[in-house]
């Protein structure tokens, strides 16, 4: 039986750690006390940061947490923290592998493409920040994805602590799915993109964006690709629907959540969890 593919995990090595907890400004941790701008104090379970098991995985990409709101601090404070990010996901051993960050309050587009080039499976941007062409064009020269997560989220303390990852972020990769379509594709017709989360569910309204005037060709690119995590058979039905089976891949979210079964068969969770995402990445290779 072929390994999976995890395309979306979160791991805070002892060097990303660390460096968090030298900062005195959000976001910082003291101790694990996780504080950040507008948010009350969160107390981070450090088992969720441990080993964890991996057996059955190929390859599990872990990803910078952008709703931390590193990648738009000013840059002499981003790239501390995204360094020590890059620093302690290279040193993770199998079977983890890491998508790359950057700093986007001041692109580098040369910064990027030096970090790209030390083994990064590709780049996890913010939901807010895919306008940046210049970053685009650094993955496209280098036939690597481009990962697309929420972002950083105002929390209102009169809402409940789910309110986040159900409203703002899904909102967030809505939007960005939307502005793909209409704003990126068309200059990037040769990028890989998965959006997280199923993209907020964005595909689903193309019934609504064709009756409101929007364009419906194109509908199915076999170059963006969505990934499954926080969402069930329902919605993963309903998106391969609308997309097809070829652009669906698996994603976890760990520590926070798990891999979804999809509920579509054998071969369609063969699809998912190995064809699909080793076609997202450029993986030639076929493990056993």
């Amino acid at each position: 039986m072929a390994l999976s593919i995890d395309v979306h995990q979160h791991l805070w090595t002892p060097e990303f750690v660390d460096a968090l907890r030298r900062r005195t400004s959000p976001p910082y941790l003291d101790g694990w006390t996780l504080h950040l701008d507008g948010e009350p104090p969160y107390e981070v379970n450090p088992a969720d940061h441990a080993d964890r098991e991996t057996t059955g995985l190929e390859l599990a990409l872990v990803s910078l947490s952008s709703p931390l709101g590193i990648e738009f601090l000013p840059p002499e404070e981003a790239w501390p923290l995204i360094d020590a990010y890059h620093e302690g996901a290279l040193k993770l051993p199998e079977p983890y592998g890491a998508w790359a960050a950057t700093c986007h309050s001041r692109p580098d587009p040369d910064r990027l493409a030096e970090d790209l080039d030390r083994g990064f499976a590709g780049l996890q941007i913010p939901a807010t920040a895919i306008h940046q062409d210049e970053l685009l064009e650094v993955l496209t020269s280098r036939d690597k994805p481009l990962f697309v997560h929420p972002g950083a989220a105002d929390h209102e303390k009169s809402r409940p602590g789910w309110w986040p990852a159900v409203v703002p972020y899904v909102q967030q990769m809505h939007q960005a799915w939307y502005h793909f379509q209409a704003e990126i594709r068309p200059r990037h017709p040769g990028l890989r993109v998965c959006f997280a989360l199923l993209a907020g569910l964005a595909p689903l309204h193309s019934e609504r964006l064709i009756t409101r005037g929007g364009d419906s060709r194109g509908l199915v690119d076999t170059d963006c690709f969505v990934e499954t995590s926080s969402y069930g058979p329902r919605a993963i039905d309903a998106i391969v629907r609308e997309l097809g089976i070829d652009v669906v891949v698996n994603g976890s979210d760990a520590p926070y959540a798990t891999a979804p079964d999809p509920g579509l068969g054998a071969a369609a969770g063969h699809a998912i969890r190995v064809t699909n995402p080793r076609r997202l990445l450029g993986r030639k290779e076929i493990r056993p």
